[in-house]
């Protein structure tokens, strides 16, 4: 399947707009998601190991999870699991709808196997992600995977506001995920960034584990609280002092774990002219070239933590050496992106089966960070 993809399948969608092709897809892996059949018959082609991992209070089938930002709203909940993905985070969701930056406003870089994009949070709001969640548990489509849920700071939300803003669509969505994770590190909402000086994120955190400590029902009908694990998602672009600031948050903020690492507003140098427009364009870079900053950044926050928090690895995961890598160096679990759009879907199993191979037998607690200390 890799290879009828990347032979035949993406040379025919790359003649496309790159966030025109996003949408199609999206659309026929909602189709799928709807239609228990074809979902079988996915899960069954895609074949992947199990994997077993624990991780913040979740079980999750494998180690390897669909980053936020390809499913912003939802609509393909049960096809991540039917591909073989462990776990699946939505979003990024904001609490007011946004249509996000001006088009275009995605872009590839194909030699690098790269993306550029700024779209800027565009989705349809929390109320409607409220909506479409809803939705797939009464047709009875919930995946058995863990979900979680990115969550965003609306445009038009003044930073002095954005702890409210966060909480109001952390209130709405907390009974429909397993796991929620706030975005303050996009490069492509205005001044966002800033949320992650100290102070500021301890506000937004504190708000919401004020929600998560209050008496919620629950698909069981109790009332008994039960809280969501709560993480952060940084940039790769922070200094070590800045990243030290997060984590020593995650003590009095009762931060679950550590998404490492957002898309990076640096650029690789290049000789190749039609790539050096490409990298011009403004926006967050993903891919292989971030690959070697975001495992710099696990190892040093699996150094910092002791390896007492559960760090998600995302960012350049294209090969099986990539996500051993960020295993080895802290990761607990794994997301990928951009290379589910150069691979496509055969990357899933193909990565699964090569961890498993990997471990030969030995538990994965034992493996994670384990050459981040040397």
């Amino acid at each position: 399947m890799s290879w009828f993809y990347r032979q035949v399948a993406r040379p025919l969608l790359f003649l496309q707009d790159s966030e025109s092709v996003h949408h199609q897809v999206l659309g026929g892996l909602s189709w799928a998601a709807r239609n228990r059949l074809v979902s079988r018959a996915l899960a069954s082609f895609q074949a992947t190991p199990s994997l077993p991992v624990t991780a913040f209070g979740c079980s999750f089938p494998n180690p390897l999870g669909l980053a936020a930002g390809m499913d912003k709203q939802g609509v393909a909940v049960p096809v991540w699991e039917a591909l073989g993905f462990g776990f699946c985070e939505l979003g990024g969701v904001t609490q007011h709808a946004q249509p996000g930056n001006p088009l275009p406003r995605m872009f590839r870089a194909v030699p690098d196997e790269a993306l550029i994009n700024r779209m800027g949070f565009n989705n349809n709001g929390a109320d409607d992600l409220v909506r479409c969640l809803a939705e797939w548990r009464t047709l009875g489509r919930w995946p058995r995977h863990p979900v979680g849920i990115n969550l965003g700071k609306s445009k038009i939300t003044p930073l002095t506001e954005a702890a409210s803003d966060y909480a109001d669509s952390f209130t709405k969505l907390w009974a429909l995920a397993d796991f929620f994770v706030v975005n303050v590190s996009s490069p492509n909402t205005p001044n966002l960034r800033q949320l992650q000086d100290r102070a500021a994120l301890e506000e937004i955190l504190l708000s919401l584990q004020a929600i998560n400590q209050r008496p919620h029902p629950t698909t069981e009908g109790s009332g008994a609280p039960s809280p969501k694990p709560i993480l952060v998602k940084v940039s790769p672009d922070l200094s070590w002092e800045a990243l030290d600031d997060i984590v020593s948050l995650a003590g009095p903020c009762g931060l679950a774990g550590i998404v490492a690492t957002n898309t990076t507003i640096t650029r690789p140098a290049s000789t190749q002219p039609k790539l050096a427009v490409i990298y011009a364009e403004s926006g967050g870079l993903s891919g292989r070239p971030l690959r070697r900053r975001s495992t710099d950044v696990i190892r040093h926050l699996y150094r910092q933590t002791g390896g007492r928090l559960p760090i998600i690895g995302v960012g350049g995961i294209s090969t099986v050496d990539d996500a051993w890598e960020k295993v080895t160096a802290g990761a607990s679990l794994l997301q990928i992106y951009s290379s589910l759009v150069y691979h496509g879907p055969g990357i899933v199993p193909a990565l699964v089966r090569g961890l498993k191979e990997r471990l030969a037998g030995a538990p994965w607690s034992s493996v994670v960070g384990s050459s981040a200390l040397q």
